[in-house]
């Protein structure tokens, strides 16, 4: 397996174990917590390397985590409060310790090779030299074998309670009368987001970490309602953005991390436009479609309104509605026109006569009003 290889397949698997967790932060309006959750345990690594005085101990992503679990609780805490809202608590509590962090390395680190730049952007090309050797024997990356652990757990976490996260994430109120405890299953998918964290950080740093806890379940959410496929479409979407964003980063000679990240928002991007529901191209034509739907209602509605009276001949006449309607004539011709085409009108001389089609329409329509 070639180190170009192993960098390609250690982030797919990132952004799988990611974005299998961020789909819940997505639909729980908590996506942020990736951000703080990924800058905060700096203070962790900060601080467990005061206590072992090395930067290869393993103690020092012992202190991320719980620099990680600490940043969920007390997000947690804040949240409690009823005049905080979440991305509220979120934005109080990560900057805080992040802070903290920047100024212990500012003020008795400086001669430490701690690099806030690596911490932030990270460098998946060197994540395949920390090898995992066995009796002697490389078989790869340890990063690789860790993310491909956290990938199978957090699926079974998913599988195992993903009714309970279901209901706990669209109806709290009814999980607590059905005896969830969603208190304890959001507590519990935090300490999984942050132990993922914690272990994507050590390897692609914090940006990335936060593009894949985000953009690919964001994606996913434009593409589908519907809960089970969105995670999987989160996977997909993220591990097609390892790879075209991989690609890119080897044809233009870029940061790697920097790459997928800025792919996953080009795809992000073209979902927003694209996605069949709920993009910005098929809203505007929904939005045209019952622009036109509502006109022809009008029209139809207004004939209906004087059919049989004695001002009919005039109310109906095609060269009339820019008075009675108050529409220009062209606009007025392709109102006429779509009626005419849904067999909702008909042309007698200068006249607009209804169809029975189109009177039983505009009957339903003056009934819904009513």
């Amino acid at each position: 397996m070639t180190l170009q290889f192993e960098i390609l397949i250690i982030a797919m698997f990132v952004s799988a174990s990611c974005a299998v967790l961020g789909s819940f932060l997505i639909l729980r309006t908590m996506a942020m917590m990736s951000d703080a959750i990924s800058h905060s345990v700096l203070l962790g690594i900060v601080l467990a390397f005061f206590i072992v005085s090395s930067l290869s101990s393993p103690l020092l992503i012992v202190g991320a985590g719980l620099s990680g679990l600490l940043t969920v609780v007390l997000v947690d805490v804040v949240n409690k409060k009823k005049f905080i809202k979440k991305d509220a608590s979120i934005g109080l509590v990560f900057p805080l310790l992040f802070s903290i962090a920047i100024i212990i390395i500012s003020k008795y680190a400086g001669n430490v090779h701690l690099d806030i730049d690596s911490v932030l952007l990270g460098e998946l090309a060197f994540a395949p030299f920390n090898r995992f050797v066995l009796d002697g024997t490389d078989i790869g990356p340890k990063s690789l074998y860790v993310m491909i652990t956290l990938f199978i757990l957090n699926s079974f976490f998913i599988a195992f309670f993903y009714k309970e996260l279901k209901i706990t994430t669209f109806d709290k109120s009814l999980s607590s009368t059905l005896g969830f405890r969603p208190n304890f299953l959001n507590l519990f998918l935090m300490g999984m987001v942050s132990i993922t964290c914690v272990a994507a950080f050590d390897v692609v740093g914090s940006i990335l970490v936060i593009a894949y806890m985000i953009i690919p379940p964001a994606t996913a959410y434009l593409l589908t309602e519907k809960l089970s496929y969105m995670i999987v479409l989160s996977v997909v979407v993220g591990i097609l953005s390892s790879i075209a964003g991989f690609v890119l980063a080897n044809i233009i000679n870029a940061n790697i991390a920097g790459s997928i990240s800025v792919v996953c928002g080009l795809f992000f991007l073209i979902a927003l436009f694209l996605a069949p529901e709920n993009g910005i191209i098929s809203n505007f034509r929904d939005r045209v479609r019952k622009k036109w739907q509502f006109s022809e209602s009008l029209l139809l509605v207004h004939l209906s309104n004087h059919e049989g009276q004695p001002d009919y001949d005039d109310e109906s006449r095609i060269d009339h509605l820019n008075q009675h309607m108050l529409w220009d004539m062209r606009f007025g011709e392709k109102v006429v026109n779509l009626a005419l085409k849904n067999g909702n009108l008909l042309v007698s001389g200068q006249n607009l006569v209804l169809t029975e089609k189109g009177r039983e329409y505009a009957n339903e329509i003056k009934k819904d009003t009513v």
